[in-house]
């Protein structure tokens, strides 16, 4: 009998052991997460800094605590640049991806300031991603990518410009 106690304690002391090991890196994982979420966060733009140029809403509300959706703005002289993009995978993929993608745009809008064109930039973009990712068009290989909306609205002249991937356009 007090062999059967000390073999019940000893498994009940590694369960222990192996639920608080279990917490603690559930802990980490989570406050990563977090934190990303945080990066994610601050890179896009602020409500005050296109609500100060345009009347507008988002709606952003991730469906995992990182998202891969994102939206871009910068005013680039009398142009704004609008972007509204959703990117393969939920979660951290899909976060990654939208960084990916964010990161390109701004790249791009702000090497090509004295000519954008809306094509152009998806097509820049499509180009940057595919490099980025290894892509090779194989039939077999992931096709990681993202639909997307872009505009660039002349507010002197209130035209806008519009292209999408996979993304059509409501006026």
């Amino acid at each position: 009998l007090e062999a059967q106690r000390e073999e019940i304690t000893a498994q009940r002391n590694l369960a222990t052991q192996q639920r608080d090991e279990i917490a603690q890196r559930e802990k980490e994982i989570m406050d990563s997460i977090y934190y990303a979420k945080r990066i994610q966060t601050a890179i896009m733009p602020a409500a005050n800094v296109i609500n100060s140029v345009l009347e507008n809403f988002i709606l952003f509300r991730p469906r995992d605590i990182v998202s891969g959706d994102f939206y871009y703005f910068k005013q680039i002289g009398p142009y704004a640049i609008i972007v509204a993009a959703d990117c393969t995978g939920h979660g951290v993929p899909g976060a990654c991806m939208s960084m990916l993608g964010s990161a390109y745009i701004n790249e791009i809008v702000t090497s090509h300031q004295d000519a954008l064109n809306s094509g152009e930039i998806l097509d820049l973009l499509r180009e940057s991603v595919i490099e980025s990712l290894n892509q090779t068009g194989r039939v077999d290989e992931a096709k990681d990518g993202m639909d997307i909306a872009l505009c660039i609205l002349n507010l002197e002249t209130r035209e806008l410009e519009f292209s999408g991937a996979f993304n059509p356009m409501y006026i």
